[in-house]
């Protein structure tokens, strides 16, 4: 690591810690909304969008703290755009929640709860990554992984797409799902984006 001879706010690693752990508690409703019978489901809708409100208030704190701080622990536009990339994990998973809810879908095809498990475990492992960005040690493997959990969800989305190509006959149910399965893929993305980020700053920085 490099010697820092200025003083820096280190604030910041605990404000990135919080907006990550916002995520899992997105991925677990997510997971709950997947579970529950439809008249329970605008209840955790509603959790879901209030936990999403949280994650962008914690957003525009950081983004606050950084117009109001002259040295920052690594470069400012990182931090940003790490920012600015959880809080996509967590748009990403309220518009898949929200939509199953307005688009009264009854039932979902199987593997929907695994692309939600696939999830799960990337907003855990992007929470559990980001104190380590104090020292930017032991960070390998937690991007390695999140880009084998994407391929896994890649494989998981055209694997989806293909049943219900194969299972759906009513074309509006099947436009419906597709837009569901396809914004639960752009949530994996974001997780993905999340970790490329997390090894280009660490890259950057060691």
């Amino acid at each position: 690591m490099r010697l820092r001879l200025t003083p820096r706010d280190t604030t910041f690693f605990d404000m990135l810690a919080t907006l990550a752990q916002h995520n899992v508690t997105g991925a677990s409703l997510l997971a709950e909304l997947l579970g529950a019978p439809r008249s329970e489901r605008d209840a955790i809708v509603h959790k879901l969008s209030e936990a999403e409100h949280v994650a962008d208030d914690a957003t525009h704190s950081i983004m606050r703290r950084l117009n109001q701080t002259f040295v920052t622990p690594f470069d400012r536009n990182d931090i940003y755009g790490l920012a600015s990339a959880l809080d996509d994990c967590m748009d990403a998973m309220e518009e898949a929640g929200d939509l199953i809810v307005l688009y009264k879908v009854d039932q979902l095809p199987l593997r929907v709860s695994e692309q939600v498990q696939v999830l799960q475990r990337c907003a855990e492992l992007t929470a559990e990554a980001m104190p380590r960005l104090r020292s930017m040690d032991q960070l390998a493997d937690y991007w390695v992984e999140i880009n084998r959990l994407e391929n896994q969800g890649d494989k998981l989305h055209r694997k989806l797409i293909a049943q219900m190509f194969d299972d759906t006959t009513d074309p509006v149910l099947l436009m419906k799902l597709k837009e569901i399965v396809d914004m639960l893929e752009e949530a994996a993305d974001a997780f993905e984006r999340v970790a490329n980020m997390v090894e280009a700053i660490a890259l950057k920085e060691s």
